[in-house]
């Protein structure tokens, strides 16, 4: 069955064609499907047999199951893994916005991780710590993936601070010439998260007040409890009878 030859889906490119071609009414255009151009470019299988996808590794039969033969396997760079442990260890450095330029494609090939952290048209970020620890597992002898880390962090901290020193220094000559500054991104995003819990206070105080009244209205409508001697059990009788044939 897998090796018959299906030469029905081959034949819609033509039945289309012929359709577009012997119009109803020569004068009105038929708009083309989207899909024409492409399958006149690639048309459709006539075999249904599925062809093995690239295999980046030697395939392990016990470890892979047989219904994922066809499944295209996992690429997966080695800075990946730096990557995550990176961004895992400092969460925040995803907060900070990142602008990414490229004139021809070719700006990776430029950078210099020998030299350190700071390259040329590339500010100081993530990649810049997983690049480098990179070059120095590959490039310095007996050094580990942790101690590479290690050495590439400290660096990352110590120029982090750097900046911070030369923001704080350049603010405050601003400010001594009469710049002012606005309120920073986490202060509006405090405000404004305050707002919402304020307003959040609000609306669960008015539930737990009609809460409360539908309570206490429950409790007032309740009817008074009867009379023992006012109780008639002949009646009582009769009717808990008539329930139980209408029961039966």
């Amino acid at each position: 069955m897998g090796g018959q030859r299906q030469v029905l889906p081959g034949r819609v490119y033509q039945t289309v064609t012929t359709l577009l071609n012997h119009r109803v009414i020569p004068n009105v255009r038929v708009q083309e499907p989207v899909w024409y151009k492409v399958v006149q470019s690639i048309p459709p299988s006539e075999m249904l047999t599925r062809p093995l996808p690239p295999q980046h590794k030697a395939p392990n039969p016990k470890a892979r199951r047989p219904s994922r033969l066809f499944q295209p396997q996992e690429i997966v760079y080695e800075e990946d893994e730096l990557r995550t442990t990176f961004y895992k260890d400092h969460p925040w450095e995803l907060a900070r916005p990142r602008m990414i330029i490229e004139m021809d494609g070719k700006d990776a090939q430029r950078y210099d991780w020998s030299k350190g952290l700071i390259q040329p048209g590339m500010p100081l970020c993530g990649e810049c710590v997983v690049q480098r620890q990179l070059w120095m597992m590959h490039n310095i002898p007996g050094i580990t993936k942790e101690h590479a880390y290690d050495t590439v962090r400290k660096e990352f901290y110590a120029l982090r601070q750097q900046e911070e020193v030369e923001r704080r220094i350049a603010k405050e000559e601003a400010q001594m010439v009469g710049a002012y500054f606005g309120k920073s991104f986490l202060q509006v995003g405090m405000e404004l998260e305050d707002q919402q819990y304020e307003q959040w206070k609000k609306w669960a105080g008015r539930q737990i007040e009609e809460v409360q009244q539908e309570r206490d209205s429950a409790y007032t409508s309740f009817g008074d409890e009867a009379n023992p001697d006012e109780i008639d059990m002949d009646t009582l009788t009769e009717q808990a009878e008539e329930v139980a044939v209408e029961r039966k």
